[in-house]
């Protein structure tokens, strides 16, 4: 009867224990939640670049604060300071486009009027039967929706600038993080891996295919959707298009979408090109965005993301879309990051149950003794 009630005991304590370590957890995620995406980023470029970081503490042995800093430094100067001229340029002509679209400069609605007189008979005919031939109407619904848009530009805009001071805040958070990552990350993992409940082989595998996922998916994404972007916006920039730093942006985060991606952007426009007698243009981009553009993701994700952890299209497509619906821009990463690791996780738990599924081995049967004598 002692030992049963000392059990007990035991047992309240521990989930007691379990529920204050759980309440716990969630207060300090509570408490960080205001800067979840300074200390996501800061995450994933210290997953990003850590191999980085083990080469320049092999050139300075001993020294992890100066290797940290070092990497902290390429960091800024290859990717963040890069970034930070693509968005004002993005800003810049943001705002010229608007003001454009505000005097009446472009129109939208000439566009379409264009298209539409340009169509075959047989494909106004088609539009005719589903109620589509009245352009006014369309070029209203049109305009409606470019005028929220454009609002609410404008108002992300003016919150943008009302939040400077707390983007500065984030970003130097971000960085903050960054660097004791790279400082202190390998300690830090070692220290929750040895606090998860799992067995060693389970939690070696389960941490490295995080690793392995995010680090593909952030390259075959990330990276695939810039390059396109970059492509897009310089064969816009030769064709004389106006604001091709803004298009190419567009055509970037499109592109994080599989089957359809830049071509949402560059189709229209080189459509307008045929249609208006800018035949030549027209047939460049064309070319240009089925040659180039197109084979981008089907040639380098391969060799970014590997085989293992390349998901299907439609798990990229809703995991893109689910994660920037719940998240907003840092969704585009989240998203993709949640599908891989759900993924991951119960193809090892069907590896677990075929392995404990199979029978054990039995050891070959001796040979009968033979008799003596």
């Amino acid at each position: 009867m002692k030992l049963s009630s000392i059990a007990r005991s035991s047992s309240l304590e521990n989930r007691l224990f379990l529920l204050l370590l759980l309440l716990v957890s969630l207060a300090f995620v509570w408490v960080l939640w205001p800067f979840y995406g300074a200390v996501f980023w800061g995450a994933i470029f210290a997953l990003m670049f850590t191999p980085l970081f083990a080469r320049l503490l092999k050139v300075m042995p001993g020294r992890r604060t100066l290797a940290a800093l070092a990497t902290l430094a390429i960091i800024l100067v290859a990717v963040i300071l890069p970034l930070g001229l693509i968005v004002a340029s993005l800003v810049q002509e943001a705002s010229g486009l608007y003001q454009r679209m505000q005097s009446g400069e472009l129109s939208v609605g000439l566009y379409f009027q264009h298209v539409y007189g340009a169509l075959p008979a047989w494909v106004t005919g088609l539009l005719d039967r589903f109620g589509l031939s009245n352009t006014g109407v369309i070029l209203e619904r049109v305009s409606d929706s470019l005028s929220k848009g454009s609002q609410f530009l404008a108002t992300q805009a003016l919150n943008i600038g009302q939040n400077a001071f707390d983007f500065v805040v984030s970003f130097f958070v971000m960085l903050y993080i960054l660097f004791f990552l790279l400082r202190d990350g390998g300690a830090l993992a070692r220290r929750i891996r040895d606090a998860v409940p799992l067995e060693s082989g389970i939690k070696r595998e389960l941490s490295g295919k995080f690793v392995t996922v995010i680090r593909a998916t952030v390259k075959g994404n990330v990276v695939v959707a810039m390059l396109q972007g970059a492509l897009g916006g310089l064969i816009f920039w030769m064709l004389g298009i106006n604001a091709p730093v803004l298009w190419g942006v567009l055509m970037a985060f499109l592109s994080l979408l599989p089957a359809v991606g830049a071509a949402l952007i560059w189709g229209p426009v080189a459509v307008y090109f045929l249609v208006t007698g800018a035949i030549t243009q027209g047939l460049v981009l064309i070319a240009f965005g089925v040659l180039v553009i197109g084979l981008v993701d089907n040639i380098l994700r391969p060799l970014l993301v590997g085989k293992d952890t390349k998901m299907p299209d439609y798990v990229v497509l809703i995991s893109t879309l689910g994660g920037m619906a719940i998240f907003g821009l840092n969704g585009f990463v989240i998203g993709p990051v949640v599908a891989a690791m759900f993924m991951a996780g119960w193809d090892l738990f069907a590896k677990a149950r075929e392995e404990a599924a199979q029978p054990a081995v039995q050891p070959s049967a001796l040979p009968p003794e033979l008799p003596k004598g």
